[in-house]
């Protein structure tokens, strides 16, 4: 067995329910762990993540150091990280799997590179229930839709042996080996705009468990109707701690199964979870999926380009009061609630008839809890040309979406104030206000928040007639 253990982190960043961690620490004397940060992975296209990621070294570094493993950021391009190692060196690497196309086929190559080399190295199950080979249908073929999906994937999980704790054993001192290490400050954007962020989250392992706790105790009882409401905090948000790794969710499952009386709330809880393992399956399955339309009549879809639009859209200033939170609460937060996210993509794509690419793009950029299967498959079933999509005549009404999941317009009115003195009644549909009273209360439509920049019913029109025209070209 070689001297040191290499523990390559990617979204690992926890000690516990860690295999690729547990196993460097139980058959090395020294272990180090080692995180690339490669600038292109990021590509100035998910700017909030950044931050999360520099914010996840800082805490993980502190944790590590009580097992005596050092954490060495080294800034590069993984295959060019690992071309350096030699066999005289001594080392083995170890990893858990991303499920991710792209990452899949660099992962082949830095084999070939450690083979070449003779370098010892290791991998382990990722993040995930079960590898996405694993769930297929009788006739060895992929699943197109998410409800036989889940049904044969629950029963897939259910038949495995129970995984066992992956122990991280303590070292007796720190070591290092890589030189010119960087450290996670100098991963944080260049502009400022993330600073926010820290009045909303909290990053660390044992926060992440603290939140999974609170879900079982306080929430996932009434999560089946509460999760659609964001003006409470009805839903786990656990998003960015499963994407980078500070909680696996084997865990979260195993905490969810340890509740006795298991309602409507953990069932809808427990499909969120299959909901990210059918995405990660779809795009395994069908790569398409991450370049472009999966169903291929969309590629003549007449999309309307509209750069004024679009800005009103991202800048939450539609003049659609729930659209606008929903996008103000991103860019404040780098987070939105999932119901609103249903209802500004729908927007997006179907009132504005902007391509959903738009949409993907500048969620890849803010949200906090961005995975790339997950952002796809979402936007791809909201505009309808994804696997198991909704149908093209679902288009969601921002009026009747706010009223019905916002009566009283306490999620409008914490991001977008200026409509803080609206009635409920009109907070949703804040134009019909008469002027006198607009002006009484210091809010003129028009001046202090914008008129909507589209009408719903003619909007909601054109978007059908532009969606018959996929049919004529079948």
């Amino acid at each position: 067995m070689s001297d040191i253990g290499i523990f390559w982190i990617r979204d690992d960043f926890r000690i516990e329910n860690n295999p690729g961690l547990s196993f460097a620490t139980q058959n090395h004397d020294n272990v180090i762990a080692l995180f690339i940060y490669n600038n292109k992975n990021f590509d100035n296209q998910t700017e909030a993540q950044k931050w999360w990621v520099s914010k996840s070294l800082e805490v993980f570094k502190t944790d590590l150091s009580k097992y005596n493993i050092n954490l060495q950021i080294v800034n590069g391009n993984e295959l060019d990280v690992f071309s350096k190692i030699k066999k005289k060196d001594n080392l083995t690497i170890y990893w858990n799997k991303v499920y991710e196309p792209d990452v899949i086929a660099k992962g082949k190559k830095i084999r070939d590179v450690f083979i070449k080399n003779e370098i010892n190295f290791k991998y382990f199950k990722g993040n995930i229930l079960n590898e996405f080979h694993e769930v297929t249908k009788n006739d060895g073929t992929p699943f197109k839709v998410f409800t036989p999906f889940w049904r044969t994937a629950e029963q897939k999980y259910l038949s495995l042996a129970p995984t066992k704790g992956y122990i991280v054993k303590k070292k007796t001192k720190e070591k290092t080996f890589f030189k010119n290490c960087i450290e996670p400050k100098n991963i944080l954007p260049k502009k400022d705009w993330y600073k926010k962020f820290d009045k909303y989250w909290k990053i660390s392992e044992n926060n992440s468990k603290k939140i999974l706790n609170d879900l079982i105790e306080n929430k996932i009882k009434d999560y089946g109707t509460t999760r659609d409401i964001p003006s409470v905090e009805g839903t786990s948000k656990l998003s960015p701690y499963i994407k980078h790794g500070q909680i696996h969710v084997t865990s979260i499952w195993k905490k969810c199964s340890e509740i006795k009386s298991k309602g409507i709330g953990y069932r809808k809880y427990i499909n969120e979870l299959g909901w990210r393992e059918f995405s990660h399956s779809l795009i395994n399955y069908f790569p398409e999926f991450l370049k472009g339309n999966y169903r291929k009549d969309f590629d003549k879809f007449p999309w309307v380009k509209n750069d004024k639009y679009l800005k009103a859209w991202k800048t939450g200033m539609t003049g659609y009061p729930i659209v606008d939170a929903g996008m103000r609460e991103l860019y404040e937060t780098g987070w939105m609630h999932n119901r609103v996210r249903m209802v500004v993509g729908s927007f997006l794509v179907k009132h504005l008839r902007i391509n959903w690419t738009e949409g993907e793009k500048h969620f890849r950029n803010c949200l906090l809890d961005f995975n790339k299967a997950n952002n796809v498959a979402q936007w791809q079933w909201v505009a309808g040309c994804g696997a198991d999509a909704a149908p093209y005549f679902r288009i969601f009404n921002p009026i009747l979406q706010g009223e019905k999941f916002d009566k009283e317009g306490l999620y409008v009115k914490k991001w977008v104030p200026e409509l803080d003195k609206v009635p409920s009644k009109l907070v949703h549909k804040p134009w019909e206000m008469e002027l006198k009273y607009q002006q009484a209360i210091k809010t003129i439509i028009g001046k202090d928040y914008p008129h909507p920049i589209v009408i719903h019913e003619k909007a909601r029109a054109s978007a059908l007639e532009a969606f018959k025209t996929l049919k004529n070209k079948q």
